[in-house]
Parts: C-alpha cells; sequence; structure tokens
C-alpha cells in the first residue's frame, strides 16, 4: 500500500513538488488512477490556511465543465495569467498533456478525457475536502467563499438560493462576498444575509441616498495565534450587468478610496493579515492592489480562472480558484504576528485541489441534504429533452457550442432574423452521444429574467450592442471591464479588431443566411434573453430552448467560423 509519507516521497524524488505550489498530480493521476488520499494531500505549513472556494454558481451535483478556447487578455494582461489556454498554459504551469490537471485545466480532448476522469464538483466532495483540511489544521483555518454562489441552477431558482444557503450553511464559510446573489432582489438578499451565521461582506455597497454601507465591510478573525482582517469586495458593476431595477436603493463601485481607508482602518485595529476576499475579477484585482498599498492576499472571483499557482503581484499573493465547484484553493502562511504593527508573510504553499467527483467520497451529511433539496424536482430536471451528437460547453470569449444552440433555438422558435445570448460563464458541459436533459439546459440559463423577447432593431443599434459589451471585455484598462464574454450572437456575422477602441472595433456587420451586410438604417427582427429592462415579456429561455431541442431530437454544432477576429495574438 503506497502510504501517504511514500507518495509524499516519490513526488518530490520525481522533481513534482515545488516549492510553494503543493503537489500537483503526475504518474498515477496520468493513468487515471485517481484516489482521494493523493488529491488532498498537503505537507502543512505555517500558522494560517485559508481555504477559498467561488463561483460554484448553485451547482449541488457533480458536472462536466470544459475551460476556453480562447481567453484574450489585452493591456499589461496581454499573453500573461489568467490569458493561458491548451497548449500554453500546460506549458507554463508544466502539466502533461492529457493528465488529470492537465484535463481540469484546459479544454483539449475535453469529451475524451472527460470519459476517464469523469465529473467534477458537487457539494458533497467539497465538504469532504473542506473536512480534511478542517480536520488538519483546525483552529488555524479560515474558509471564504467568493460569491457566485446562490443563483443559476433550477433547484436555486425554484428555491430563491435557500438550497445553497442551507448547503454552503453545513460548510461552515466564515465570510463571503456576491455578485448574482443580487438577482434575487434588494429583499431577498437581506432576509438570507440577516440570517446567516457568517457575516456577508461588501465594502463597495453603499445606500444610494446615505452612502451608509449596506453590509460589513470587513472582520477580524484570530487563527492560529494571528489576526486576519478579511474585507469583502462585490462585483463594481452589478447595476450595470445585471438588472438595476432589482437593487435601486444600493450603489456599488470599485470605491478605490474607500477600500485604501478600510485597509487603513483594520491595520489600525490590529490586523496582522489583510485578505481581500473580491469579486472584481483577476485582471481588476491585479491593477487594484498595485493602487491600494497594504493587501497581502487577493482571493478573486468573477471571471472563472483557475490558476494552478500563486500569481505574486509586488508583495501580494493572489488566488484564482476557478468555477463550478471543480476547484478548493488551500493557502498555507507562516505568518509573522505582531499585533497593531501589521504582519508579515515568512513562507507559504499553495495547492488548487482538483476535485475530482470519482474519486473523492461524497460527504454522507451533505450527500443527504442535496437529496433532500433536489428531490422534489427530480423528474423535472431529468427530464430529456434529446440527444447531442458533439461537445456542447460554454465559455470562450466569442462563443461555445451550447450558445450556438440557444441561438438556434430563439431563431426559430421566436421568429427571427438575428438572435443575441448573453456572454455569461456559468453552464454545465454535455458530452457527445449523451441524452440532453431539462437540467443541462437551465444549468446554463436558470435566472431571475430569463425573458425571450422579440424585437424590432436597426443595424445602427446592432453595431452599438456589439461595440459597448466589447468594450467592457477588451478595454484595456481593467478597471472597465465587467467580466464575462462576448454577446453571443445567431444568423449574424462580423468582424472584430480587439486593438481598436469603442466605436471602432466591430465591421463587416452581415446576415449569415443571405451574406448581405447589415444597413446601418435598416430595422431587423431580433431575439434574445436576459435584458436588463424592467418589463421585458416573452417566454423564459429555458422553455425556448427545451422546446427546440425536443423537436429536433438530436443536436449537432460546432464552433462558428461567423466572427473573424483581429489584433490580438
Amino acid at each position: 500500500m503506497l502510504t501517504r509519507r511514500d507518495f509524499l516521497a516519490a513526488t518530490v524524488a520525481a522533481g513534482t513538488l515545488c516549492a510553494g505550489t503543493g503537489l500537483p498530480l503526475r504518474r498515477l493521476a496520468a493513468q487515471g488512477r485517481l484516489d482521494q488520499e493523493q488529491l488532498l494531500a498537503f505537507e502543512p505549513h505555517g500558522n494560517v490556511t485559508l481555504v477559498h472556494v467561488t463561483d460554484i454558481h448553485a451547482q449541488l451535483v457533480p458536472i462536466y465543465f470544459r475551460e476556453p478556447s480562447l481567453n484574450i487578455g489585452v493591456g499589461q494582461a496581454k499573453g500573461v495569467v489568467p490569458h493561458l489556454v491548451g497548449a500554453e498554459l500546460r506549458k507554463a504551469f508544466n502539466l502533461s498533456d492529457k493528465s488529470a490537471e492537465a484535463h481540469a485545466h484546459t479544454y483539449d480532448d475535453f469529451a475524451e478525457l472527460a470519459g476517464s476522469y469523469g465529473r467534477m464538483g458537487g457539494l458533497d466532495r467539497i465538504a469532504t475536502v473542506i473536512k480534511s483540511i478542517r480536520a488538519a489544521r483546525g483552529d488555524r483555518m479560515l474558509l471564504l467563499d467568493g460569491g457566485d454562489t446562490w443563483t443559476n441552477s433550477w433547484t436555486s431558482l425554484q428555491t430563491k438560493g435557500q438550497d445553497m444557503v442551507d448547503a454552503m450553511n453545513l460548510l461552515r464559510p466564515d465570510a463571503m462576498t456576491g455578485h448574482w446573489e443580487f438577482t434575487l432582489g434588494e429583499a431577498r438578499v437581506k432576509e438570507i444575509v440577516d440570517k446567516l451565521p457568517h457575516p456577508f461582506l461588501a465594502q463597495n455597497i453603499r445606500d444610494s441616498e446615505f452612502e451608509d454601507k449596506v453590509f460589513e465591510g470587513s472582520k477580524i478573525f484570530e487563527r492560529g495565534g494571528v489576526r486576519i482582517a478579511v474585507i469583502g469586495q462585490a462585483l463594481p458593476f452589478t447595476p450595470i450587468a445585471n438588472p438595476r431595477w432589482m437593487i435601486p436603493k444600493w450603489t456599488f463601485g470599485i470605491r478605490e478610496r474607500e477600500l485604501r481607508d478600510e485597509v487603513a482602518a483594520v491595520k489600525a485595529k490590529g490586523a496582522d493579515l489583510v485578505v481581500l476576499l473580491s469579486h472584481n475579477g483577476f485582471d481588476l484585482d491585479r491593477k487594484l492592489v498595485q493602487e491600494v498599498p497594504g493587501i497581502d492576499v487577493v482571493l478573486t472571483g468573477h471571471t472563472h480562472d483557475a490558476v494552478p499557482r500563486v500569481t505574486k503581484v509586488g508583495t501580494t499573493l493572489m488566488v484564482a480558484s476557478g468555477s463550478h465547484g471543480k476547484f478548493v484553493s488551500r493557502l498555507d502562511l507562516d505568518v509573522k504576528s505582531k499585533s497593531g504593527e501589521g504582519g508579515a508573510i515568512k513562507g507559504f504553499r499553495y495547492r488548487l485541489i482538483p476535485v475530482f467527483s470519482d474519486a473523492i467520497k461524497p460527504d454522507a451529511e451533505m450527500a443527504a441534504l442535496i437529496e433532500k433539496h433536489r428531490a422534489p424536482f427530480a423528474k423535472e430536471l431529468g427530464r430529456v429533452l434529446g440527444r447531442t451528437e458533439s461537445l456542447l460547453y460554454r465559455r470562450g470569449n466569442f462563443d461555445g457550442t451550447l450558445d450556438n444552440v440557444i441561438c438556434d433555438a430563439i431563431l426559430a422558435e421566436r421568429d427571427a432574423e438575428i438572435a443575441l445570448s448573453p456572454g455569461i460563464r456559468w453552464g454545465t458541459s454535455v458530452l457527445p452521444g449523451e441524452n440532453i436533459t431539462f437540467e443541462d439546459i437551465t444549468n446554463g440559463t436558470a435566472m431571475t429574467y430569463p425573458a425571450c423577447y422579440r424585437m424590432k432593431m436597426t443595424g445602427e443599434r446592432l453595431k452599438e450592442i456589439l461595440e459597448d459589451v466589447a468594450d467592457n471585455i477588451f478595454h484595456p484598462d481593467p478597471y472597465y471591464q465587467q467580466g464575462g464574454d462576448m454577446v453571443r450572437s445567431g444568423g449574424l456575422g462580423y468582424t472584430i479588431d480587439i486593438s481598436k477602441k469603442v466605436g471602432s472595433r466591430i465591421s463587416d456587420m452581415r446576415l449569415i443566411k443571405t451574406g448581405k451586410p447589415i444597413d446601418a438604417g435598416h430595422e431587423y427582427v431580433v431575439a434574445g434573453w436576459a435584458s436588463i429592462n424592467q418589463g421585458t415579456e416573452g417566454p423564459p429561455i429555458w422553455d425556448v430552448v427545451a422546446k427546440h431541442i425536443e423537436g429536433r431530437k438530436v443536436v449537432s454544432t460546432k464552433a462558428l467560423d461567423s466572427i473573424k477576429i483581429v489584433g490580438a495574438d
């Protein structure tokens, strides 16, 4: 039997244990033989352990989720982490082709490798990981939730987030922040937060009338003899990216000056370590810590980046923990404690733990709770709509095959010339040859403003929309990037020049069916969903897509060639 000590010794001897990075998988993983002991192996370090999960998007059970094949960085982020995909990412982090870690982090051969390594995530498996770390580290551990947790599955939509709230409470996080949580509306968010056994932190949300903080901005915890200040940072662009009318009394923003004041305040209270629990997105956080001194660790979220190692920005450590429950981050720190004068990180060890659901034993208590919440909806979730002959996935700067299916459904069922679908980054993947269930569709569409509208729109207005979304993604200053991917389009082709400024990136717009150029003054029949305008009318998008797949029975699609990208490597 391979003992834990033998495994550690073998990986060190093989040159696979890198200083400060934890224990990556190698030979056994490459052969598909994973087990829980190997996945959780970690040599403890220092006096503090930070455990981070983020962007679970209400996925209670294990799923497939393909990472992007295109993730363009601009400005200072061009060609660097987290904008590395495929072979570039594997080379940067020394991941063997077709290994378990390569499958978890990159898109290549996804369907084939998914057959070998299985699904990832599941809160019952995450519970096992967290309980294991907590048992080993005790009062040295702090568990932090980066948000996008309560919403975006069918059960979370039907229970108004209660299924996820109950499940996360069972994990016992010490604090959380948010983003998609706010699409439940002000009243429901406050109702949940008032009952949480842990703080909901968001220093950058204010009452729109009096400028008072709506939530606690920070909280100081003591772990391992170290006073740890956790500052929450909700998505600054929530009222722009999501419906303003759902949160009319709250204002957001980056609030750099206020964050600087919050850091100073917690240090004045004796914090030895300052942690930013952020839902800003990786690139924005990278800039923010250069502008706001005194932040020791950033646990970043929103952009769904899974980075196998810590990224250092000056002396600040940045951790990016992926999405959909695929990973749990563990960061062990050796912190010099000197209350009232600030501390210093003397050393660290990190592991982005891949949650392979076939290898990690489900926690019985969490599994029972998940079953309880899913049981009332089991028949609906399991309803088979059809079958796919191709890999369905979402994630990528310009298109995903699941998005293509959604756009095809909108065009057909809403009798439109052009379909628009939001570039949201959540939603599961479906392997070729598998049935498409209602749950698969709702995992990519479940939100509180799902109406699939149909309207007339001029060519000029279409261009304005594309230009606006493109600037949200490709503006060279991260403070102007809202995250997400490019709006998906059906029936419409165009050229985009990433290097241009807003208003001049989009050209050569044309109808795919006829090849005719889009006329700025002509009105086209456009259908789409997820409009942030109050009172939008139309059937919910999941019904539109379900009806379309049930009519076709078999789905086959591929990546689009209707969008030409220039001005980017």
